[in-house]
């Protein structure tokens, strides 16, 4: 069954595009927008998604993937 329109709160999380070392790229990882801003910045999603990725890594038996570059999804490039 569909949602109602304007149920999912605005806002929550923020969108990274990952990419690894090997060349490999996902796109819009969700970051809780709480741990983002501040003096740090956009630095805390980078060991939040190193987080993630050590979990799925375990999971699955594979060594995770050593990240090369975070960038948020919709930020201008320098």
């Amino acid at each position: 069954m569909a949602k109602k329109p304007g149920t999912n709160p605005k806002g929550e999380f923020a969108f990274f595009n990952v990419v690894y070392e090997d060349g490999s790229q996902r796109s819009n990882r969700r970051v809780p927008a709480e741990l983002l801003g501040g003096l740090d910045g956009d630095d805390p999603a980078r060991s939040f998604i190193m987080e993630q990725d050590r979990e799925i890594a375990e999971k699955s038996g594979r060594p995770p993937m050593e990240i090369k570059e975070i960038e948020r999804v919709g930020a201008k490039k320098k």
